[in-house]
């Protein structure tokens, strides 16, 4: 990076801490690398209304609540929620201050998630006794027959 392109993104960066005062904006690179995700993933969740990036330019800020709420979205899809859930979830947390209504939904849908996972985990089970009866059956039967020789 030049010096000058440098300079400019200090400049940015000092009005983004002033207009933000103590909550000081991170640039799309800097939260990207912080949560471990790509750049495009941050602009995906921005186009679905997830997160709203403050803009500087062209230049998105983001600012610790949205860094928050990655952290949300980003904890929600690795649980196995949809997107529609995380975004039915950070809404209620934007208008229930006590967070009773959110933390009630959540347990349920936590709750349905447990049970989906629980009947995965049994059809998986499931399957792979199926598979391991296959196996023994199919090997006792090539050892019963003898295997053919390799005809090249």
């Amino acid at each position: 990076m030049t010096a000058r392109v440098e300079s400019s993104l200090d400049t940015m960066r000092a009005a983004v801490r002033k207009h933000a005062g103590d909550d000081a904006g991170k640039g799309i690179q800097e939260v990207a690398r912080q949560l471990g995700v790509t750049q495009r993933t941050l602009r995906f969740y921005e186009d679905k209304g997830l997160v709203e990036p403050q803009r500087i330019g062209s230049t998105r800020v983001y600012s610790k609540r949205d860094v928050g709420r990655m952290q949300l979205i980003l904890r929600g899809k690795r649980l196995g929620f949809s997107i529609r859930e995380i975004k039915e979830f950070l809404d209620l947390y934007d208008v229930d201050p006590d967070h009773i209504e959110q933390m009630a939904r959540l347990a349920g849908r936590v709750r349905e998630r447990i049970d989906d996972l629980e009947h995965q985990r049994a059809a998986i089970e499931e399957t792979i006794q199926e598979l391991r009866q296959i196996e023994q059956e199919a090997s006792a039967r090539v050892r019963q027959i003898g295997r053919p020789e390799n005809r090249d």
